[in-house]
């Protein structure tokens, strides 16, 4: 919906000024700010993407009752009907936006509001009788929210670069640098900067204006313990659950502007943009991007189930120039290093749907929820391997070691792993840290949902990925692509209901076999034909493998030059330069390599010059 900003920091008018326009791409229909004095300066930013209520009179910040003030970003899916509710206790609204309810919900139920919710949200609230800020982030980390506290101040953004701007006090965190080569991202609640921290999804915050402390408490969280069963039948639950994403769904069709979806053809987007056409009273306007690789071109699909449904249907070329573009001022939009390669398509998407509509609705989480990945097949394979005693996996580990397949080195990673979740670890970060001049950084406190015994292993690895992969890099990939072109994403499977309902569900309701995201499927193929998911899952990726070994390896030659490996930190330069070289003459794939130092390089040239590195 937009970009956020405040500070109790005494910047000038041309200062904050300056913050909001650097993350303008955010909210171009109104750039706004207020200061409050009152004992103490606060000021307040917001750059709109108008969405719900396109009067001026939904402005932000936002004043409710003289006395609260906000800055929001986001939608609350539910804001109707507990506007209903609240209008019932006597609370009075001057404009048709959810911004509104979201204070006079605080007024009434004080900080418990957000369990009152149904949205992707950051906000943070002014109280000027208690004098503190109260801020929350949704559930499951749809949008972003950084911070400053120096122990008295406070400072907050959507985007990092906003907070850094005149900010002198800054230090590149060299522990981010080693999660990022790790991991491919900077984890929560970590950020590139040590004096930066981002707010975890599902909780909140107060900050107390006149002492400078801050009180972080987490208000939801996932089902880990495996408490919560559902009772019903495989029939009933998929009965519960077409009723309970046609909800999803048409909530987050709501808005005074065109709405369109994102459809790949795969098994999640289908079923978002078949329930959009059940409950849309318009022609569903769908989008879908094609490559002309071999082997990358799954638009055909999209187009399969587009003509099924009639839907309004545009298919987008990407093309390696246009690619290198976006390349280029990748992190201008990500503004701490993020090398997942699929963020490129996802901006080009956004950039083409941008011309049409101004919402599109994705269909992100339905694999973490409903046990969908291929790794999730792997992990169960590799679960079997693990029971073979020690010291024989050594042994074999260290003989596939010794051979030049790429393939069998990871076997042999596996096969040094002293159990399944370490393993799985390994798949999730990385399993060939022989490149790292530091020791992997793969200690991160969600490990309390892998390593939980009250559930099953495949139950536990959906629910570490939701709290990881999903939060830190879904959810950060598609907020910074669609924001690039402010273009608003709305995820029905993200709806929190959706997600808890998962987690209550029988594992075999979700996994049967080889059959993945099995209760997921039944309720598509109702309206969808079957057999035109008839193939193999395919992921939403670039031809990066290709494009640096042909048209862009020139690039590659002069971004990643030896002058230029020697400034990045914490990698050996010279294991570097000969695994460029193993892709470059196709020895072997080192393209996710290759992704990862480029977007590092970028960002330290662009946003980390002039810091140290502590």
């Amino acid at each position: 919906m937009c970009g956020i900003y405040g500070t109790t920091l005494n910047y000038n008018e041309q200062q904050v000024q300056d913050k909001l326009k650097r993350t303008a791409f955010r909210g171009p229909d109104k750039m706004g700010w207020q200061t409050y004095k009152n004992g103490h300066q606060i000021t307040f930013g917001h750059n709109r993407l108008s969405i719900i209520d396109l009067d001026p009179r939904s402005d932000q910040p936002f004043t409710y009752n003289d006395k609260i003030h906000i800055a929001f970003n986001g939608e609350i899916y539910n804001f109707q009907i507990l506007k209903d509710k609240l209008h019932k206790k006597g609370y009075t609204f001057r404009t048709t936006s959810d911004t509104e309810v979201i204070c006079a919900a605080y007024l009434e139920y004080g900080e418990d509001c957000v369990h009152h919710f149904n949205g992707m949200f950051a906000f943070v609230i002014y109280d000027e009788i208690k004098q503190c800020f109260f801020g929350a982030r949704d559930r499951l980390g749809q949008k972003p929210f950084y911070y400053y506290h120096n122990g008295t101040d406070f400072e907050f953004s959507s985007q990092i670069s906003s907070i850094q701007m005149y900010n002198d006090n800054l230090t590149i965190s060299k522990d981010a640098i080693g999660y990022y080569l790790t991991w491919g991202n900077v984890p929560d609640p970590m950020s590139i900067f040590n004096e930066i921290k981002k707010l975890k999804a599902g909780h909140s915050f107060n900050f107390n204006i006149n002492t400078g402390d801050i009180n972080i408490k987490q208000y939801w969280d996932i089902d880990y313990h495996g408490k919560n069963k559902y009772e019903g039948s495989f029939n009933d639950a998929k009965a519960d659950l077409d009723t309970l994403l046609k909800d999803a769904v048409k909530k987050r069709l709501f808005a005074d502007v065109p709405v369109g979806v994102f459809l790949s053809g795969g098994v999640d987007s289908s079923l978002v943009a078949a329930l959009a056409t059940e409950t849309s009273t318009s022609k569903v306007k769908t989008f879908s991007v094609k490559f002309n690789e071999k082997g990358f071109d799954e638009s055909v699909y999209a187009q399969q189930v587009a003509d099924h449904l009639k839907t309004e249907h545009q298919v987008i070329e990407c093309n390696y120039t246009e690619g290198i573009d976006l390349i280029e001022n990748f992190s201008d939009y990500y503004d701490e290093p993020f090398s997942d390669s699929s963020a490129i398509p996802s901006m080009l998407l956004s950039k083409h749907t941008k011309k049409k509509v101004t919402v599109a609705l994705s269909g992100d989480a339905g694999d973490e929820s409903f046990i969908g990945y291929h790794r999730y097949d792997r992990i169960s394979n590799g679960n079997k391997l693990l029971r073979i005693p020690y010291p024989i996996r050594k042994m074999a580990a260290s003989i596939l070691n010794m051979t030049p397949s790429h393939r069998l080195k990871i076997i042999s990673s596996v096969l040094k792993a002293k159990g399944v979740n370490d393993a799985y670890l390994m798949a999730m970060t990385t399993t060939d840290s022989s490149w790292f001049d530091f020791n992997d950084y793969d200690n991160v406190d969600e490990q309390k949902y892998l390593r939980h015994t009250n559930k099953e292993l495949l139950e536990r690895v959906s629910d570490f990925d939701l709290k990881t992969y999903l939060n830190w890099d879904i959810n950060t990939k598609v907020d910074r692509a669609s924001m690039a072109y402010s273009l608003e994403v709305r995820a029905p499977l993200l709806d929190y209901r959706v997600v808890e309902f998962a987690r209550s569900l029988p594992t075999d309701f979700k996994i049967q076999g080889s059959n993945k995201k099995r209760l997921l499927k039944e309720v598509l193929y109702d309206y969808v034909p079957e057999e035109i998911f008839d193939r193999p899952k395919a992921g939403f990726t670039m031809p990066f493998a290709n494009w640096f070994r042909e048209d862009l390896k020139d690039f590659v030659l002069t971004e990643l030059d030896d002058e230029s490996l020697s400034k990045i930190p914490l990698i050996n330069k010279e294991k570097v330069k000969v695994m460029i070289d193993e892709h470059l003459t196709g020895k072997r794939n080192r393209y996710p390599l290759i992704w990862k130092l480029l977007v590092l390089k970028q960002w330290l040239n662009k946003n980390g010059k002039g810091y140290s590195i502590v």
